[in-house]
């Protein structure tokens, strides 16, 4: 927990000029970036994602030079409950805005786990038909077993995504739970996919999840499951009836779809482009995306007095002590936050 080694996350840069050599690479970068390169993309992300203090200084200068070109996507964020279907159906979603001339770029968020490294490292294999369309991108976040690192890295992807020509992230999460929260707060646009026919269709499912959600995607609507889903459609839209909607002159939609014979596909994303237009026109996409850079600067602010906080000599020497205390018995846990706090400070 606390360590008295070089950091993993290192210290953000400070306020002096940045070197001229570094601007020059970056620059280079950047330019191979808006170039529509795949390879010079996935290198820029390689970079962004690198936890090594001697790549912090290039890897900013690089986000800085990329922020101009970026902010012209729709950012749709995707998640759902186990066996949902989310990569069947990102492939379906993706492969159909490519051959409708659209460049689509695939992120995946995944803060849960730190030895899946997210689920798109699975699905990457399996989305065949996507990975051979050209104008298709495809990459795992890796996650750094926090939270908040894993959001720093995926809005610095999706910059350079934009900057690269994407005109649709998709920023997929791989299950219900709190990553929800996280990329409902980096996208436009929030999908949330379920399945019918399982029992209660509420079971297990927070309710907090379903409030986030612009919409709401029964999957599988095929063959003999056709009336559980349309069963399951009109069991949610009694359940929005109740809900505040998460985004202001937006009524969230319950669909359903079929991704293996591509039934309801084009009305998901005709139901996004509604929902970007009404949103264009009553200034909420504009407002909502300014709030989603102060939420960044906020998490980047967190991880870094977090930093600071376990890697300071004090807490790191006071740590095994109070510790110890703490596993005996001797120490309630806020007294140990006030030790180790008034460690930091001396």
């Amino acid at each position: 927990m606390f360590a008295a080694t070089p950091s993993a996350n290192p210290p953000l840069a400070n306020n002096s000029e940045p070197d001229p050599e570094i601007v020059a690479r970056a620059r280079d970068i950047v330019e191979g970036v808006r170039s529509g390169s795949r390879t010079h993309l996935g290198r820029a992300i390689t970079l962004i994602e690198s936890n090594a203090a001697k790549h912090a200084p290039l890897a900013e200068e690089v986000i800085r030079q990329a922020l101009p070109h970026a902010g012209r996507s729709i950012r749709v964020g995707i998640t759902g409950v186990p066996g949902a279907g989310k990569s069947t159906f990102i492939e379906s979603f993706g492969t159909m805005l490519c051959q409708d001339g659209k460049r689509v770029a695939v992120l995946a968020v995944d803060p849960s786990s730190t030895v899946s490294r997210g689920s798109v490292l699975g699905d990457k294999t399996r989305m065949e038909m996507l990975c051979r369309e050209e104008n298709c991108f495809i990459r795992p976040s890796p996650s750094s077993g926090t939270l908040g690192g894993v959001t720093r890295k995926s809005r610095e992807s999706i910059i350079l995504c934009e900057t690269a020509g994407y005109d649709v992230i998709l920023v997929e999460t791989v299950g219900v739970g709190q990553s929800e929260t996280t990329v409902r707060s980096m996208v436009d646009f929030f999908l949330v996919l379920f399945i019918a026919g399982a029992g209660d269709e509420l079971q297990g499912i927070k309710k907090g999840i379903v409030e986030l959600a612009d919409a709401l995607l029964i999957t599988k609507a095929d063959g003999s499951n056709i009336p559980r889903t349309e069963a399951a459609r009109v069991e949610f839209m009694r359940v929005l009836h109740y809900l505040t909607s998460p985004t202001p002159g937006w009524r969230p939609e319950v669909m359903t779809c079929s991704s293996l014979e591509n039934k309801g596909i084009r009305e998901v994303w005709e139901v996004i482009e509604r929902f970007h237009q009404a949103t264009r026109e009553n200034g909420f996409f504009t407002d909502n995306r300014k709030q989603q850079t102060l939420d960044w600067i906020e998490d980047m602010l967190s991880q870094q007095l977090w930093h600071d906080f376990t890697h300071n000599p004090g807490t790191v020497e006071a740590w095994p002590i109070v510790k110890r205390a703490v596993l005996a018995g001797k120490l309630s846990a806020t007294t140990a936050v006030k030790q180790l706090f008034n460690a930091y400070q001396s």
